[in-house]
């Protein structure tokens, strides 16, 4: 269940009402569009700025007494599906129908590797531990839901959401970004040790060896 469909009907309405306000709403123009009382649109709105899903801004002039408007933060926003995974299965299948298995795997293999390079390097001396948990949670942050785990004295991350899953189904080579990101991200060495798509329970990588810069170009599973 999203973080949206979590909260009450009337807050749910509330939040659409100022999302299509684009200089915001007052509590007076809420309680029409609601059909609620003036405290019922009070009360609501100071639920929903706790969760900082709301903020208040600038008053808007009246001519008299200033009223106060109300509009959606970064957060609030977020609430709303933003379905990039259809179109970006779409963008990948007429990759592959482009340009064919082996171009495509290539590019996202270097797609992987550029993302990665733009995150914060560990140091080389950084522990596997520092570095497993630093990796799970850039990968959490693109929708993974991993997390850095010990097994066997060693350090692992299992990524629990296969964010190309429908496509990778078809096209198991698409998983050939993820290692590359991680590499690129981690500057070790990543084996992918289960696989959803294959039908493991998570998606599980090991930490290897450092890699040098020239090391990363040419990484593979």
């Amino acid at each position: 269940m999203t973080a949206l469909r979590q909260l009450g009907s009337t807050q749910q309405r509330l939040l659409r009402q100022l999302l299509m306000a684009n200089e915001g709403g007052t509590v007076e123009s809420l309680c029409a569009q609601l059909h609620i009382s003036h405290n019922a649109v009070r009360q609501h709105l100071s639920a929903l700025i706790a969760h900082h899903y709301v903020e208040r801004t600038q008053s808007r002039p009246s001519g008299g007494r200033p009223i106060a408007c109300y509009r959606l933060t970064e957060e609030g926003h977020g609430l709303f599906p933003r379905n990039y995974a259809t179109i970006a299965t779409a963008l990948l299948t007429q990759m592959y129908d482009q340009l064919g298995e082996s171009a495509m795997e290539s590019s996202l293999r270097e797609l992987g590797r550029t993302l990665g390079r733009h995150e914060p390097a560990p140091s080389p001396a950084a522990p596997s531990k520092e570095v497993a948990h630093n990796l799970a949670q850039k990968l959490d942050s693109l929708g993974y839901e991993a997390t850095a785990v010990q097994r066997d004295e060693e350090w692992q991350i299992e990524a629990f959401n296969c964010v190309f899953h429908a496509l990778a189904r078809q096209h198991p080579q698409v998983c050939k970004f993820d290692l590359a990101y991680m590499e690129a991200a981690s500057g070790r060495r990543v084996h992918h040790m289960e696989c959803i798509v294959r039908g493991g329970h998570v998606c599980r990588f090991r930490l290897g060896a450092l890699l040098s810069r020239n090391n990363q170009d040419d990484a593979e599973e």
